[in-house]
């Protein structure tokens, strides 16, 4: 919602694919480090121009806002920004990054000035505050030529926010004819009650999903202890009572195919068959026991959802083959592992390698990976950038801090007549296009 009400200076189509927003053109610098916007002929809402300089000062307080999660890391590599003319601001960077323009369209990156944005659409609300509607400006008011039959070309949107079960009901009974946002936590219920053929939507997604490392207490003390864990988990069996063909697993933190040339096997322990990582793992959890005297047990954080029961079941049921016992907790409820499932932003090493930063305070963390990821934002020779990350990846491998388990899940129910809906790899939906009219 708050990208079809606070536009940024590019935005996501249907596909995922960047197109114009408040910029209406762009061109990139050679060396790849200068970026330079042509603004759209636009009004603030109160009727203010939309000039460069409102640009560079929104953008400006929108990076300092975001300093601190993963996505301020994204945007590291901003190095200046300059109102260059009254329409034209160009932002340049400390290296190289292709796609950079991808990391603008980002949902977060909308601007505002005194708390109102510029975007296609205005939301308003009833005294039922989980309902918003969306409504369409008309052209004019979005940078565009007048148009008489513009109200024929759009629809207004209806907006909640409901539990996976209650727009799962919602959606059957015909009361929504959309629904987005489902999880690994909630997709057994799209696979419930009497939904058509082609109903059920599921992102070809790219992203982080596993489980995060919180606490290096008792048997976790050790990354050879941790690791065990990972081994343990058969990570084809994992998601197989999901029934969600084409998932994608990983035993690597970042994906072996973004890093070209390829820098590792695509699985980590392919020197060894399933069983002989299940005995490798149950001799590390028994030499401890029999050291300390103890019982090898951890918690695990879950989101509450049918899917998350059937997750845990099969994490508890590997990590007991080796002798640990698994107990549940919610999210946020001092887990000794706690589930991270994240969409990528964009397709680079860098943003998997963010998504741990010690900055962040998630969990466990490698100080010296981080340092690694730093220095390697100023660099502009590509090889030795893709070299410079691979070897933070080594280094948060070996501090065996994340157990991965492949991409992450995200899936839609999208009724026959809703138009501008796409499955896309980055499980982003713009609102706006939905506002096209079915024919």
């Amino acid at each position: 919602m708050r990208a079809a009400t606070n536009e940024g200076l590019v935005a996501l189509d249907p596909a995922g694919q960047v197109v114009p927003a408040i910029a209406e053109r762009w061109i990139v610098t050679d060396d790849g480090l200068s970026y330079i916007f042509r603004l759209r002929d636009a009004n603030w809402p109160d009727g203010e121009e939309l000039t460069a300089q409102d640009v560079r000062t929104a953008l400006r307080e929108r990076i300092d806002q975001l300093e601190g999660t993963s996505l301020g890391l994204d945007l590291a590599k901003v190095t200046e920004i300059r109102a260059m003319t009254g329409r034209v601001v160009e932002l340049r960077l400390s290296g190289p990054m292709p796609e950079f323009l991808r990391l603008l369209a980002q949902p977060e990156m909308g601007l505002t000035k005194r708390g109102s944005g510029v975007g296609p659409m205005v939301v308003s609300r009833d005294e039922d505050s989980s309902l918003a509607r969306l409504s369409v400006l008309p052209p004019e008011a979005r940078g565009l030529p007048a148009r008489e039959d513009w109200e024929e070309l759009s629809r207004g949107l209806t907006i909640r926010a409901l539990s996976g079960q209650q727009a799962v009901d919602a959606f059957t009974s015909g009361e929504v004819d959309l629904l987005l946002n489902g999880t690994i936590a909630t997709f057994p219920l799209a696979q419930l009650g009497p939904l058509s053929r082609g109903t059920v939507q599921v992102d070809p997604a790219l992203g982080l999903f596993g489980l995060i490392f919180r606490s290096d207490a008792g048997v976790l003390s050790d990354p050879d202890r941790r690791e065990a864990l990972s081994m343990a988990i058969d990570r084809a069996a994992l998601i197989q009572p999901f029934g969600l063909g084409g998932w994608r697993s990983t035993t690597w933190i970042v994906p072996s195919e973004l890093f070209v040339p390829q820098r590792y096997a695509a699985s980590r322990w392919d020197d060894q068959t399933f069983e002989q990582r299940q005995a490798t793992a149950r001799a590390r959890i028994a030499a401890w026991e029999a050291a300390t005297g103890e019982e090898a047990s951890v918690s695990v954080g879950l989101p509450r959802g049918p899917g998350s029961d059937l997750l845990f079941r099969q994490i508890a049921a590997a990590w007991q083959s080796i002798g640990v016992t698994a107990t549940r907790v919610g999210m946020g409820d001092g887990g000794d592992l706690e589930l991270r499932d994240r969409l990528a932003r964009y397709s680079s090493p860098r943003w998997f390698l963010n998504q741990l930063n010690c900055t962040i305070e998630l969990g466990l963390c490698s100080p010296t990976a981080d340092d690694l990821v730093r220095d390697s934002l100023e660099l502009r020779d590509p090889a030795a950038k893709q070299a410079l990350l691979a070897e933070a990846h080594a280094e948060l491998v070996a501090a065996e801090i994340f157990i991965p388990f492949g991409v992450p899940v995200r899936w839609s129910l999208v009724r026959g007549a809703v138009s501008g809906y796409q499955a896309n790899p980055w499980g982003l939906h713009p609102l706006f296009p939905l506002s096209e009219p079915t024919t």
